[in-house]
């Protein structure tokens, strides 16, 4: 779709036609209607107030507004400092489907190639499948593993989870969390509940709270999103399964719509397949297919 959009700007003039072109492919792209909108109402604005006559400078223009719009939510990325011995939190949550379990192992990784002990607890008691699939990553790529028995008490793991942390030395504890949407009353009391048992051995845990969204589920994505973070205080949100088959535009919506930081970008299968989210890489690599990370 990003590259339809690219080509719409290899024309003598700019019109009305592209315009209106412009503004159905966003849509078709997953921007969603408000902000497709709203972009182009901005590239028009910004035409007329620069005299821009020549489609590859209005193209430029929409790229850096495009950038703007992500880096909007990008400021608000709370700052994570990481102390050695202390273990630093992280909740990750999203519904079943999104590659949640992935990320977490990926996120694992991430961390494990700074040097940083890393520990995973499998907080999703609601699935055999769960348990077991966090038991293989860890496995995988050497980290161990805090799991009970399918149907145990979230909280019991958590809390066995804390206290291995420090009785290791862990520096980074990674928290897998139920994948379902059920009330929101529930939701919000399970995770505060986890949130309570942590912050008695680390006061201002968990430091980063995950949401994690199949980038491939479009605007479906962000009505998942929205619902959570009325639940939950997400501070950090990764897109998954942002290979070929996503059309990558539901990160616009996300940062209009939410504010929420995106912070990473998962991009396929491996476990290395993970980056750190920066607004003008994302774009150029929608755009023009450029750049190694995201």
């Amino acid at each position: 779709m990003f590259r339809e959009i690219t080509r719409l700007f290899d024309r003598s003039e700019i019109d009305e036609e592209l315009f209106e072109d412009l503004e159905m492919l966003l849509i078709q792209a997953d921007v969603g209607w408000d902000v497709s909108q709203q972009l182009v109402a901005e590239l028009q604005q910004r035409i007329r107030e620069e005299h821009i006559v020549n489609p590859s400078d209005a193209r430029e223009v929409l790229r850096l507004e495009m950038i703007k719009l992500l880096e909007l939510a990008t400021r608000n990325r709370r700052v994570k400092i990481l102390q050695r011995g202390v273990p630093f939190v992280i909740l990750v949550t999203g519904v079943n489907g999104t590659g949640k379990t992935t990320s977490i192992a990926k996120l694992a990784h991430y961390h494990k190639s700074f040097g940083r002990n890393v520990m995973l607890a499998a907080g999703d008691t609601f699935r055999a499948a769960a348990i077991d699939q966090l038991t293989v990553w860890g496995e995988r790529i050497d980290c161990p593993v805090i799991s009970h028995s399918q149907g145990a008490d979230p909280g019991a793991v958590v809390f066995d989870a804390m206290q291995a942390a420090h009785n290791r030395n862990v520096d980074v504890l990674i928290v897998d969390t139920a994948g379902r949407l059920h009330t929101k009353h529930n939701l919000m009391a399970e995770l505060q509940k986890l949130r309570r048992i942590m912050q008695k051995h680390v006061p201002d845990a968990p430091q980063e709270v995950v949401l994690v969204i199949d980038a491939t589920t479009g605007q479906n994505g962000l009505v998942q999103a929205t619902e959570f973070s009325k639940a939950v205080e997400i501070s950090d949100i990764m897109l998954s399964k942002l290979d070929s088959t996503a059309k990558g535009g539901i990160a616009f919506s996300i940062a209009k719509q939410l504010g929420t930081p995106i912070s990473y970008v998962g991009t396929g299968e491996k476990v290395t397949d993970l980056a750190e989210f920066r607004p003008d890489t994302y774009v150029d690599s929608l755009f023009f297919g450029e750049g190694e990370g995201f």
